[in-house]
C-alpha cells in the first residue's frame, strides 16, 4: 500500500484527471466515426458514394483543424478554455444529429467537427505542460493517455454497435451527447487543476488578454456556419481541400530544394518520400469506417458462433490489437536492436504498407470462398484483414510524429508537423473516393457487388504492396539521407 502511494505521489497533478477526461472525450468521436456512414445511408437515404464523400470530409475537417487548434490554444484561448468550449460544441453537434433531420446532420457535424478538430491538441498540450522538458515520466504519461483514448473508443464502438442492431440511431447519438458531457463535467470539477502553465496567453493581462479571448471566441463562432455551408457542397469542398493539400506539398518541395544546409536538406527529402508512403497507408486505413463498413454490412456474414456482430464492433479489433500489440512490438524491437539488428524508419514504413496490402488481399480471398448462394464471405476474412491493418498501424503511426522531430529543421518543425496532419486529412478524402466506387444495389445482394469489391480491393492491395517494395528498394538511399553525417555548410549568398 505504501509503495502504491509513493507511485501516486510521483504522478504530476492533473495527469490522472486528463486520463479520465480523455476516456469521456473520445466517446462522441468513436460513435460518429463508426456510425455516420450507416446513419446517412439507412436513415437519411444517402447513396453509398454520397455517404462515402461525407465520411471523407468528416476525417479531413477533423484532422485538418488539429493544427489550427494547436495555434489557437494557448495564444487566443487557453488550452483549458478551448477544450471545454470544443466539448460544448461537440455536445451540441451530437444533440442536433440525434434529432434525425438532414439539416440537423449538416449543422450537427459543423458543431461537432469544429469542437473535435480544435480541442484534440489541447489535451496533449495540457498534459505536456505538467512535465519539465527533462522529465522521463512524460513518455509513460502519454502512453496512459493513449490507453485512455482507446478505452473511450472501445466503449463508444461497443455501445454504438449494441444500438445499431436495432438501428436506434437517436439513442446512439444521445449516448455520445451524454459521454461528451461527462468530459465537460470532469474538466469543470478539476478546473484549477487543469489550468494552463506558461503559455503566451497566460502572460497577457487586462485588455490584451480579453482582446485575444474575444478573437478566439469569434473564431469558434465563425467556423460553425462556415463548416455547415461547406458540408452542404461536398464535391466542391473536397476539390478545394485537395487543392490546399497539394499547395502545401508544393511549398514543402520548394522549401526542401532551396534549403541551404546540406544535411538538413537530405533529411527533408527523406521526409517527403516517407510522407508519400504514409499517404498510401492512411488512404486505405481510413476505409475502415467507410467503404469497408459498407462491405461488411452487405457482403459478410456478421455472425460469430451464432452471435450477431454489429458493424461498429468490428472497429474494436483495431483497438484490441493496438492495446495488446503495442507493448509486445516495442519489446520485440528492443530485443532486435540489442542484438544489433537494424530496425529503422524506412523498414517500418515498408513493412506497414506490406501488411496493409496483405490485409486488403484477404478480402478478395474471402469473396472467392464466399457462400455461392448468398455471396457473403465468412467473418474470419474480415477479421484477418483488420488484424493485419492494425499491426501495420503500430509500425507507422507511433514513429510518424517522432520522425518529424528527427527530420525537420527547427524552423520548419511547425510546418512539417502540420503537413503530417494534413496528409491524414487528404487520405480521408481519398478513402472516401475509393469507398464510393462500388454502388450499392437496390436489392442489397452481395452477389451483385462482389466482383466490383474484389477488383477494387485487389487493385488497392497491389498499389500498397508496390509502394512497400519501392520503399524497401529505396531503403539504403533513405538511410543515407537520414543518418549520413556531413559538415553543416550554410549558403551565405
Amino acid at each position: 500500500m505504501k509503495r502504491l502511494q509513493q507511485r501516486l505521489d510521483r504522478v504530476p497533478e492533473g495527469s490522472a484527471v486528463l486520463f479520465m477526461v480523455q476516456v469521456f472525450a473520445t466517446l462522441g468521436f468513436a460513435v460518429l466515426q463508426s456510425t455516420l456512414v450507416l446513419y446517412a445511408t439507412r436513415r437519411l437515404g444517402f447513396s453509398s458514394d454520397q455517404a462515402a464523400l461525407m465520411m471523407g470530409l468528416f476525417g479531413a475537417f477533423n484532422y485538418g483543424l488539429h493544427l489550427f487548434g494547436g495555434y489557437l490554444g494557448g495564444r487566443f484561448l487557453s488550452n483549458r478554455n478551448l477544450f471545454v468550449g470544443g466539448m460544448v460544441l461537440q455536445v451540441l453537434g451530437c444533440g442536433a444529429i440525434a434529432g434525425g433531420s438532414l439539416a440537423g446532420l449538416y449543422w450537427g457535424l459543423a458543431f461537432f467537427l469544429t469542437g473535435s478538430g480544435l480541442n484534440v491538441t489541447c489535451l496533449n498540450m495540457m498534459l505536456t505542460q505538467r512535465f519539465a522538458p527533462e522529465d522521463d515520466r512524460r513518455e509513460a504519461a502519454f502512453l496512459w493517455n493513449y490507453a485512455g483514448m482507446n478505452v473511450g473508443f472501445f466503449v463508444g464502438f461497443t455501445v454504438a454497435g449494441h444500438y445499431q442492431l436495432d438501428e436506434a440511431y437517436s439513442t446512439i447519438f444521445w449516448f455520445a451527447t451524454i459521454g461528451n458531457t461527462g468530459a465537460i463535467v470532469l474538466a469543470l470539477l478539476f478546473w484549477r487543476t487543469l489550468a494552463d502553465r506558461d503559455t503566451p496567453l497566460s502572460q497577457r493581462r487586462g485588455a490584451d488578454f480579453w482582446g485575444r479571448f474575444a478573437i478566439g471566441v469569434a473564431v469558434l463562432a465563425g467556423l460553425v456556419p462556415l463548416l455547415a455551408w461547406l458540408l452542404q457542397h461536398p464535391s466542391d469542398t473536397a476539390i478545394g481541400m485537395k487543392a490546399l493539400c497539394y499547395a502545401v506539398g508544393l511549398v514543402l518541395l520548394v522549401l526542401t530544394l532551396r534549403h541551404p544546409v546540406a544535411a538538413e536538406k537530405r533529411r527533408m527529402q527523406a521526409y517527403l518520400v516517407l510522407t508519400l508512403g504514409s499517404l498510401v497507408f492512411w488512404s486505405l486505413y481510413q476505409m475502415a469506417p467507410n467503404g469497408l463498413q459498407m462491405f461488411a454490412v452487405g457482403n459478410v456474414w456478421m455472425n460469430v458462433w451464432g452471435v450477431p456482430v454489429a458493424p461498429q464492433w468490428v472497429q474494436n479489433i483495431n483497438t484490441v490489437v493496438i492495446v495488446i500489440g503495442g507493448p509486445w512490438l516495442a519489446a520485440v524491437f528492443a530485443r532486435w536492436r540489442a542484438r544489433g539488428w537494424a530496425v529503422d524508419i524506412p523498414m517500418q514504413f515498408a513493412a506497414s504498407l506490406a501488411l496493409m496490402g496483405l490485409g486488403f488481399l484477404a478480402l478478395p480471398l474471402g469473396i472467392h470462398f464466399a457462400d455461392p448462394a448468398t455471396g457473403r464471405s465468412d467473418f474470419v476474412w474480415l477479421f484477418l484483414s483488420y488484424v493485419l491493418q492494425s499491426v501495420g498501424e503500430l509500425l507507422i503511426s507511433p514513429v510518424g510524429y517522432a520522425m518529424i522531430g528527427r527530420l525537420a529543421p527547427r524552423q520548419y518543425q511547425g510546418v512539417m508537423m502540420g503537413s503530417w496532419m494534413l496528409v491524414t486529412g487528404l487520405a480521408s478524402l481519398y478513402a472516401g473516393d475509393f469507398s464510393g466506387m462500388v454502388a450499392q444495389p437496390v436489392d442489397g445482394s452481395a452477389l451483385t457487388t462482389n466482383p466490383q469489391y474484389a477488383t477494387l480491393f485487389t487493385q488497392l492491395a497491389i498499389g500498397s504492396l508496390l509502394t512497400a517494395v519501392a520503399l524497401w528498394a529505396m531503403r539504403p538511399w533513405l538511410r543515407r539521407l537520414i543518418d549520413r553525417e556531413a559538415p553543416v555548410q550554410a549558403n551565405t549568398r
